[in-house]
């Protein structure tokens, strides 16, 4: 194993710099895909289980899911919430049981509420629950991207050391490409945030910056294979 005095963030940053990886690259049609953007994770006066990274990580993602929606690309919101019991949380729930712990996120709680800054379409944008890391894990997910013959899944949310890192391995291992806007991504720490950033961006995803996927999504045309 390689030693090193260097912060996850310093070594992110020249892997940024100096890539060693070719990238992925955007494929034939993205879905936009926002992790768990829930006021449990975001509301940083309520919530002792809240976290920021870049303060306009809502904007970001407001803003790539209004451009995808102009280009008629699908949108998908997730969040996770338990039953009362907490049961349908698993082993993931054993481990503590404050009013904080993720099994008390309960369905139609405070906690389980989308952020009120995004700007989701209830009528067109499809929203579910997920009770484990991933978003494809024992959900719709993967019906809906084969539905709309997706090949690019770009993924923003929380926390980039847990769902949203769990959610790009499983994307990469379904075989599609995938992207993770930099901005759009947030943790509690800045070393596990920036470690998996790092991980990512060598292994499983395109990491680049929100102006970047913003910019592709304005160019974007349709493909009518």
């Amino acid at each position: 194993m390689e030693q090193s005095d260097k912060t996850a963030r310093q070594i992110y940053e020249e892997a940024k710099a100096n890539p060693t990886r070719a990238r992925f690259g955007f494929g034939r049609k993205p879905v936009i895909l926002n992790v768990d953007l829930q006021m449990a994770y975001t509301n940083l006066g309520e919530f002792k289980t809240a976290y920021e990274t870049d303060p306009r990580q809502i904007d970001h993602v407001n803003e790539i899911a209004s451009l995808a929606r102009s280009k008629n690309l699908p949108v998908v919101w997730t969040h996770v919430a338990f039953m009362d019991s907490g049961e349908d949380c698993g082993v993931w729930g054993t481990r503590t049981d404050t009013p904080d712990s993720l099994q008390n996120i309960k369905v139609g709680s405070r906690r389980a509420e989308f952020d009120d800054r995004l700007d989701i379409d209830h009528g067109r944008d499809v929203v579910f629950v997920k009770r484990m890391p991933s978003a494809f894990h024992e959900t719709n997910l993967q019906s809906l991207l084969v539905w709309h013959r997706v090949d690019t899944v770009i993924v923003t949310g929380g926390s980039t050391s847990g769902c949203v890192r769990a959610t790009v391995v499983d994307s990469l291992s379904h075989g599609y490409r995938t992207v993770v806007p930099e901005e759009c991504v947030a943790d509690n720490h800045e070393s596990p945030h920036f470690a998996n950033l790092y991980d990512m961006a060598v292994k499983y995803a395109d990491v680049m910056a929100a102006a970047e996927v913003v910019d592709h999504l304005k160019e974007y045309q349709p493909s009518n294979d």
